[in-house]
């Protein structure tokens, strides 16, 4: 069976940008997907705002305007009313607030959005990348650590008429364990959005470094899972800070089947053969023959490396 799966990239989104401008582009991006026969689009991490992250900011007051309250949010409102007319699918990152038990929360979260505007469920993520407290580089921070707690779903994979999919965000990608743990309950596609800077301010690097490590942590977990992969970024110059692109399909085999061309809103489409996938996950990463989980322990008994004597 065969469904067709958009990726909408964005362009940058400025700290001037209101969210509503920023859905309208959203939803300028997913009526483009629905003409090209899309049934699912996946839009990046943080889709509705700035990478915010990069700034510092010392309490509530000065950064609650980045996050969302409840599903949908006003912001997010049009965006699921146009989805549910086109009855496109669609996964969204945002930075979610919660009041749970006495207490407020806040993740860097993606919700999965079924054709039908029925919320299947969210994602919360897990890697966070950067630090808590500013490191004093002169041009930017990355203090996801300092705005988000450690998400607390795990890896969820949602079940529909179409394929059973799973998700993740932008630094779970480069983790083997995040794909691995969706794939052993079922997920034929991975939906994921980024937001990467094309500098790496703790680990110096070459530039084209970023795009291809991208590109390798996700042709990886396709095919060492069978799977498609979805994965969305927001590129280019937000206020002089600039971020890949690289937007892009993937088919179980690891090959790139659609791939963004630009840093700005665009859209690629593919229809993907599920078939495929299950081809894979029958013969050469045939979990139920060949895995040998008794020797995995060290995975998910330790974080750190530990050498025995």
């Amino acid at each position: 069976m065969s469904v067709v799966f958009a990726v909408a990239q964005m362009g940058p989104v400025h700290l001037a940008d209101t969210k509503e401008a920023v859905v309208q582009r959203l939803i300028a991006m997913l009526r483009e997907a629905h003409g090209r026969g899309a049934r699912w689009v996946t839009f990046p991490e943080l889709a509705l705002t700035t990478f915010f992250p990069r700034y510092i900011y010392d309490t509530p007051e000065e950064y609650d305007a980045f996050f969302e309250e409840g599903l949908p949010s006003p912001a997010m409102a049009p965006l699921f009313e146009a989805a549910k007319d086109l009855r496109v699918g669609f996964y969204l990152g945002y930075a979610e607030k919660l009041h749970e038990g006495g207490q407020v929360h806040r993740y860097n979260t993606a919700v999965l959005v079924g054709p039908d505007g029925a919320i299947l469920g969210k994602y919360r993520k897990v890697h966070l990348p950067g630090t808590k407290d500013p490191i004093g580089d002169g041009e930017f921070e990355h203090l996801e650590k300092r705005y988000f707690e450690v998400g607390d779903l795990g890896f969820p994979v949602f079940g529909t008429p179409d394929a059973r999919m799973g998700l993740c965000i932008c630094n779970d990608r480069r983790w083997p364990e995040t794909f691995r743990v969706m794939a052993l309950r079922g997920a034929e596609v991975f939906m994921l959005g980024y937001n990467t800077p094309t500098r790496n301010i703790h680990h110096p690097e070459p530039a084209h470094l970023r795009e291809f490590h991208n590109a390798l942590s996700l042709q990886s977990a396709a095919y060492q899972n069978g799977a498609w992969v979805m994965a969305a970024a927001k590129a280019g110059s937000e206020d002089g800070f600039a971020m890949i692109g690289g937007s892009c399909i993937i088919a179980p085999t690891g090959e790139v089947v659609a791939r963004a061309i630009s840093e700005d809103d665009e859209v690629i489409a593919h229809a993907c053969d599920l078939e495929l996938g299950a081809y894979i996950r029958r013969s050469v990463f045939d979990f139920a023959r060949h895995r040998r989980p008794e020797h995995y322990g060290p995975i998910t008994a330790q974080t750190g490396v530990e050498i025995a004597d």
